[in-house]
């Protein structure tokens, strides 16, 4: 069931603190079942962290994932009021919106900064105006608050207290998204969007209204390759960073990591095909592989089974 986060802060503001979460908990599990599922291998406390941190970007998404709602100035306006509310909020300030009542617990607890909510912010309001990038290093400008500052973000959630995981932790965050832009081609072009570098799509004489006719052939096959290139080098760049997270928190990150690095995998495996049908891992797939990160780093999962988490919401 999908569980709309704009509509969900509407609902009583009487909620207890703990009701908050559980609105939170109840968004990322109905829009995100990757991430979901990794984030059930953290303990309560920092898992309760990552629930609110992302209901509260969910929050932010839906505003502009949903054209008909709103005008694009409408959209940018309800942007710039849900920003403000959440820094007020964030300064200790009283809200009604229990997303937001969540995420300020969440940020004055673990610390995280204004100048990243606010990068974070940025980077949706470009949403509302811009729908494409000649270049990459402009796709960057934008991946950079919606994806790399969440990493940042991420880190002070799981304890991380030193400063150098952030380059590897904007590195996974990164490439994260770049995986979700290559899954969600067809549906950001039904949006209006092309999160594909428009000379990376010159470069391989590919035009950006085929993607809409959803042509897969060899043009369109070495575009992918290049995109799965750049977002793996990501990953790699972000594995050099995993020693700083803190034991017993790492596996939650590994595993994340690991599955949606899986649909690059797919995306390959279905012969680039990301028109036809979505590309994502099974629950027995996510299993396997929650399983092989148990098994390549034991002393990562403090007794968590991966059994625990498929027998139970």
């Amino acid at each position: 069931m999908r569980v709309d986060p704009a509509r969900a802060a509407l609902v009583d503001g009487g909620l207890s603190l703990e009701e908050c979460y559980g609105l939170c908990r109840s968004i990322q599990r109905a829009h995100s079942r990757t991430y979901y599922f990794s984030t059930r291998l953290l303990e309560p406390e920092v898992r309760r962290g990552v629930h609110a941190l992302y209901a509260f970007m969910r929050y932010a998404d839906e505003i502009v994932d949903n054209p008909g709602r709103l005008p694009p100035e409408g959209q940018l306006a309800a942007l710039e009021r849900l920003e403000e509310e959440a820094l007020a909020a964030c300064r200790g300030g009283r809200t009604e919106n229990p997303v937001l009542r969540a995420f300020a617990d969440t940020a004055r607890r673990c610390g995280i900064e204004e100048r990243n909510v606010r990068a974070f912010m940025r980077s949706m309001k470009m949403d509302t105006s811009v729908t494409r990038y000649p270049t990459y290093r402009e796709l960057e400008e934008y991946t950079y608050g919606s994806a790399a500052v969440v990493g940042i973000m991420m880190c002070r959630v799981l304890g991380v207290e030193d400063e150098r995981a952030y380059p590897h932790a904007e590195a996974l965050g990164t490439a994260m998204q770049l995986t979700n832009f290559l899954r969600d081609i067809a549906e950001d072009w039904r949006r209006g969007r092309v999160y594909l570098p428009l000379e990376d799509l010159e470069r391989f004489g590919y035009r950006e209204e085929e993607l809409g006719e959803g042509v897969v052939d060899g043009r369109f096959a070495g575009l992918m390759r290049c995109e799965i290139l750049r977002a793996r080098g990501l990953y790699a760049t972000a594995d050099e960073g995993m020693g700083y997270i803190p034991r017993g928190r790492r596996y939650a990150v590994l595993v994340a990591r690991r599955l949606y690095a899986a649909i690059l995998d797919r995306i390959e495996e279905a012969g680039y095909d990301v028109f036809s049908r979505r590309a994502e891992t099974t629950w027995p797939q996510k299993l396997a592989l929650a399983a092989g990160c148990a098994f390549r780093e034991p002393g990562e999962v403090l007794g968590l089974c991966p059994v625990r988490i498929a027998t139970g919401p």
